[in-house]
């Protein structure tokens, strides 16, 4: 099997007798280890001991989360009393980098495990506040590099997607500016990688996600007018289609294609809009032009049913600014149905809704 395109190694179908009663003895000592590390927490026994148990519980069932509220329970105590002190400064940071280097062991391995990204997280934001703002920052622009490394293994790993956006945010809130100056923004940057990771692999929901967040931030930082956020939007829409006539097939692509029509519409929040001063006429000529591209795809693509949704959701917008139909007919809106409940049977439900919102 594969994941993302990662393989995964298979699992062996038949166990021997003497493979079963290992792991029998495996399932006892784990649970033995587990009792202990409970009983010492239990009385408060926040030794460096204890945090090597909770070690070795921790490399063998990492999603075990109680375990990580243990461990910090236990650095906590183990921190020195004053952070300000010289040796003591030593003292976290040995704890911390231990830490670090753990969790980066333990994600190379369980790269989608919250409490190993949560539990790092926690490290970070510690060693900001007890060794200053300038270490913290160093550490958070380390940690980008790390979630780069982590994206090259899988680009589509949503969770170090997530904390790819945690980790700017802090870099940012800590880069060093000179008076007079702007704190530096990294929202150009992280369009850019998204760009390049979805040239490298259009099938990346989490980058196209990360994107569309982008977008609106990039406007106001490049303090676009009229004609710049036209061209923008222009340009992400030839991108989409690019991708569409690519691989109609893929699903994240029409995500992303719903969500730069989704801006268009009069009830986006203007927060969210590319464009801020569109008329319904201006509304209604991006609805046809997406849709007669559309329809040219549907020609040589009829059992594709990302098509048929897609023709349908432009057509509920557009009679969200228009009462008639100019370039497609309720006909046409019925056989778009059919289509997709004979392709996507299993939704059916699903359909039959759309087809009474739609007054089909």
């Amino acid at each position: 099997m594969a994941s993302h395109g990662i393989t995964r190694a298979a699992g062996t179908a038949v166990r021997t007798e003497e493979a079963r009663q290992q792991q029998l003895r495996d399932v006892d000592a784990y649970k033995e280890l587990v009792d202990l590390v409970s009983t010492k927490v239990t009385e408060r026994q926040y030794t460096l001991e204890v945090i090597g148990l909770l070690t070795k519980l921790l490399k063998q069932n990492p999603e075990y989360y109680t375990v990580w509220n243990h461990r910090r329970r236990v650095l906590n105590a183990l921190f020195p009393s004053d952070p300000a002190d010289e040796s003591s400064k030593h003292g976290v940071n040995d704890l911390l980098q231990n830490d670090l280097q753990l969790t980066f062991a333990l994600l190379r391995q369980y790269p989608k495990c919250y409490w190993i990204w949560n539990h790092r997280n926690w490290l970070l934001e510690t060693a900001e506040s007890q060794q200053g703002a300038e270490v913290g920052r160093q550490l958070w622009s380390g940690e980008l590099l790390l979630v780069n490394k982590m994206l090259g293994a899988d680009s589509r790993n949503f969770h170090a997607w997530g904390y790819r956006r945690f980790v700017t945010a802090q870099i940012e809130r800590l880069t060093t500016f000179t008076e007079g100056e702007a704190p530096r923004s990294l929202i150009e940057a992280e369009f850019e990688y998204t760009s390049s990771m979805i040239r490298s692999n259009l099938s990346n929901f989490s980058a196209w996600h990360h994107r569309s967040k982008i977008i609106p931030r990039l406007l106001n930082e490049r303090d676009a007018n009229t004609d710049a956020r036209r061209a923008l939007l222009d340009s992400e829409l030839a991108l989409i289609c690019e991708a569409i006539n690519t691989d109609p097939f893929d699903q994240s692509i029409w995500f992303y294609h719903q969500y730069l029509m989704s801006t268009l519409s009069p009830n986006c929040p203007s927060k969210d809009r590319i464009v801020l001063n569109l008329n319904n006429g201006d509304r209604q000529r991006y609805y046809e032009n997406e849709m007669q591209y559309i329809r040219e795809i549907l020609g040589d693509e009829e059992d594709c049913k990302w098509i048929y949704e897609g023709l349908l959701f432009l057509a509920g917008a557009y009679l969200e600014v228009d009462g008639g139909t100019k370039v497609f007919t309720t006909a046409d809106m019925r056989s778009w149905l059919e289509q997709l409940k004979r392709l996507d049977p299993l939704r059916k439900g699903r359909w039959d809704d759309l087809g009474q919102c739609l007054n089909l």
